[in-house]
């Protein structure tokens, strides 16, 4: 879920919904002060559900809701986007998370060995989920943050936005789930995106992955822990999530280094990144053992060379494809350490840099595509298209390639002839 004022989790309260392909969480709606309703909205879509099989009396609902003027001004400020990265994982990973954690894992200690064994999930990722997606549920009950999920999504479909058939499809999900799945409560609540329960599933991710794990017949994500927990392993595991692997790790860079090999594609084994100086740290802490010199990663530095970098192996892709925003990934891969016994970052971040806003990446996009380096759009969100042409245009002009643009850097780019 998201929206609303701090304090809550990122994600219940800012993160969020991404679709790549089926991603838990929806993707944002495309940016819209006053959205015109489309025509036919809403008995289009009452007569689609119907037409599957929804139950009159479910289907009519809709006739009765009107639009909520707070989701569509929630999709323009998600943390993930609008937040320096430093600044959105302190905002999660405070020790009050930790702690709250490492005491869910241990009350739980049974049911999660129970998900690890059939999912191949490690818990502490699980847990880390849960975590940053509602902290561990204790933001469900909060009539400021969750909302009636048919009013969100009726809302966002019916906007006449180029995303709406995303969120049409959505809302015929969740009156499906209303008429078939037996909720345990109504009305269906979530984020202002329609994403529900502990772990946050939108609709149609629900109907493919929610599964039964307490053995009483419904699929609850909303009441049940077990359910919301093995739902979640689940989906990983059919989106690929491999058991007994890491996300990653810290790495430390040696003096010198060529930042052109942080290239967020090129895979290498540790043992070819430690051939380059290239050592992750923590592997003991986090998971008790050496990693495998033959498991490979690929080399980011989200801040450039003033900050962290990172190891990442393929089953961050896999968190990614819960949430497509590196700074939410990232989230979920430390406090699953973090969990573990892990210490913080040994590297900081460059915190006095001020976060560009999305009108300026927009520009910075624009102007690295017309100098000849593509930057994939100008969408303003500082995707891997973009670092790779802000690597491209450093290296052209005998600059550190690591991909970050600062200040500096900016101004640089809109001032070339």
């Amino acid at each position: 879920m998201r929206r609303r004022p701090l304090g809550l989790t990122a994600s219940l309260l800012t993160a969020g919904y991404l679709a790549l392909g089926v991603a838990a969480r929806a993707e944002p709606a495309d940016p819209v002060a006053a959205p015109p309703v489309a025509s036919g909205c809403p008995g289009d879509i009452a007569r689609e559900a119907r037409a599957r099989g929804v139950p009159e009396a479910v289907a009519g609902r809709l006739s009765e809701l009107a639009p909520d003027p707070e989701v569509v001004a929630a999709t323009q400020n998600q943390a993930e986007f609008v937040k320096p990265i430093w600044a959105y994982l302190d905002a999660n990973l405070t020790e009050a998370r930790i702690e709250a954690g490492r005491a869910k894992l241990q009350a739980l200690a049974p049911t999660l060995a129970a998900i690890e064994a059939r999912y191949g999930v490690d818990r502490h990722v699980l847990v880390a989920f849960w975590g940053v997606e509602s902290t561990y549920g204790s933001v469900l009950d909060d009539p400021g943050i969750v909302r009636p999920v048919l009013r969100s999504l009726a809302t966002l479909a019916c906007a006449g936005t180029p995303r709406a058939p995303y969120w049409r499809s959505e809302l015929v999900a969740a009156l499906e789930i209303l008429a078939q799945d037996r909720p345990p409560a109504e009305p269906l609540t979530g984020s202002w995106a329609g994403a529900m329960g502990h772990t946050q599933f939108m609709p149609t991710v629900y109907q493919a992955y929610a599964v039964d794990f307490d053995g009483d017949s419904r699929r609850d994500i909303w009441t049940s822990v077990p359910d919301a927990l093995a739902s979640t392993a689940n989906y990983l595991r059919a989106m690929g999530w491999r058991p007994g692997e890491r996300w990653g790790s810290e790495a430390r860079l040696p003096e010198g280094f060529d930042y052109a090999l942080a290239d967020e594609g090129t895979e290498r084994t540790f043992a070819e990144w430690r051939a380059l100086g290239v050592e992750p740290l923590n592997e003991g802490a986090a998971n008790g053992a050496a990693t495998d010199p033959f498991a490979r990663a690929t080399l980011i530095v989200p801040a450039g060379a003033r900050g962290p970098a990172f190891l990442l192996q393929p089953n961050f892709r896999m968190i990614l494809r819960y949430n497509t925003a590196l700074a939410y990934a990232l989230t979920v891969g430390h406090l699953s350490d973090r969990l573990r016994g892990a210490p913080a970052f040994a590297r900081d971040w460059p915190r006095a840099d001020a976060m560009p806003s999305a009108e300026a990446l927009k520009g910075l996009q624009a102007r690295l595509t017309e100098l000849g380096f593509p930057a994939g759009g100008a969408d303003g969100k500082p995707g891997p298209r973009t670092r790779a042409a802000i690597r491209a245009y450093q290296a052209a002009r005998s600059l550190t390639p690591d991909g970050y643009a600062d200040a500096a850097l900016m101004e640089r780019i809109r001032a070339e002839p």
